[in-house]
């Protein structure tokens, strides 16, 4: 199986996309895909619980429930640190706060990279 990246930068202003991409994420789990997230940007907003509970994509479903399903079926959860400091968020269990070289790497190992 290929190993993917989904590259999330679009935040809680955009629920449908940032849904979207966690779907995404998730169907490649599911079928069996070594999956990694990066959250950056406006998504690291969706490091809070709250506003996870919020997101609800329009066709593209909840996105607390793609999280948990990601982070219960062993997807690696990374977020940019930098962007989490500039917006005060502190991170989520599971989630390892990372630099701009940990996500080129994460590039660089992987089969596909998608965007959202």
């Amino acid at each position: 199986m290929s190993r993917f990246i989904i590259h999330i930068a679009t935040g809680p202003e955009n629920p449908t996309r940032a849904a979207l991409g966690l779907l995404v994420a998730r169907t490649a789990q599911e079928e069996g895909h070594e999956v990694t997230v990066f959250l950056a940007g406006d998504a690291v907003d969706l490091l809070r619980p709250e506003t996870r509970a919020a997101a609800t994509g329009i066709g593209t479903g909840s996105v607390r429930e793609h999280w948990e399903a990601l982070r219960g079926g062993g997807a690696r959860l990374f977020a940019s640190g930098q962007s989490s400091k500039a917006r005060a968020v502190t991170g989520d269990e599971g989630v390892e706060l990372a630099p701009p070289a940990r996500l080129v790497a994460l590039i660089a190992e992987a089969d596909r990279v998608v965007s959202y």
